[in-house]
């Protein structure tokens, strides 16, 4: 791996994987505390539309999917907090529409739509310059938003109610929350692709939730270990020669299976004492 190096696109993969890491490490906390795992994987599907207007318009497809994204995340917010629709519809509802707009945008595309299947099942091997350098800024915004509301997304995570008496806009801060998960979820299209996005968005932070219930604890944990993902998981792919975003997947899956088997291990000496 290490002589790989020599090589662009691996040095861009793996600066990719690690500003992937930042963002799934700190927002998937949120996402496992609060128990929207579902809301983060029908942002990301609904992405997809943004993906096809971009091939239809003609341009970066992440762009579109950074438009398709927010709607979705603001779309779900509304429905499942202003109207009597239940949360699930209204996730499966934008999922479904996101998906086949984005495959009636490519159809009317003239021509072959290159990079497809990189868009769907990643690829962090064709990440370009640009391509890192939208990662980082969006990167820069979930960082800077997750730091100046902290306690306020605290509440929010443990206490709603709570939250709410004391004055924070409970409401506005979970729409925040949720264009954070797609803000996100666009940071993670390209390594893992569309659909494995809710896995690095999910597991990394499922792991660190067994060693620690302390949400800052949670957050850094879940960075290292997605940065163990994303670095083991290239490894790997550069190895067996195998897809990189599904091994990255895989190997996080793996990481998270022994983390649960270890916490379980030490809860059972503690009883055992």
């Amino acid at each position: 791996m290490i002589d790989a190096l020599q090589y662009e696109f691996v040095r861009n993969a793996l600066i990719a994987g690690l500003l992937a890491s930042i963002a799934c490490g700190v927002i998937g906390v949120y996402v496992v505390v609060n128990r929207i795992v579902f809301i983060s994987g029908g942002i990301a599907h609904a992405s997809f539309g943004g993906i096809g207007l971009g091939y239809f318009l003609g341009i970066n497809p992440i762009l579109g999917a950074v438009l398709f994204s927010l709607a979705s995340a603001l779309g779900i917010g509304v429905l499942s907090k202003r109207t009597k629709l239940a949360e699930d519809i209204a996730i499966g509802v934008l999922w479904a529409i996101g998906m086949a707009l984005g495959i009636i945008f490519i159809g009317l595309t003239p021509g072959y739509a290159p990079d497809l299947f990189s868009y769907l099942f990643g690829d962090i091997l064709l990440v370009s310059h640009s391509d890192i350098i939208m990662m980082l800024i969006l990167d820069v915004v979930i960082v800077s938003a997750v730091s100046l509301l902290y306690k306020e997304f605290l509440a929010l995570s443990f206490d709603e109610e709570f939250g709410t008496v004391v004055g924070i806009p409970a409401e506005r801060l979970y729409y925040l929350l949720l264009c954070l998960i797609a803000l996100s979820v666009v940071v993670l299209i390209k390594v893992v692709g569309v659909i494995l996005v809710i896995a690095l968005l999910t597991i990394p932070a499922a792991t660190s939730r067994q060693f620690t219930h302390n949400l800052k604890k949670m957050m850094l944990l879940s960075v290292l270990f997605g940065v163990i993902c994303a670095v083991g998981g290239l490894w790997l792919s550069y190895e067996l020669d195998l897809a990189s975003g599904a091994t990255i997947v895989l190997v996080s899956g793996v990481l998270f299976l022994v983390s649960l088997a270890f916490s379980r291990l030490r809860r059972r000496r503690r009883q055992g004492v």
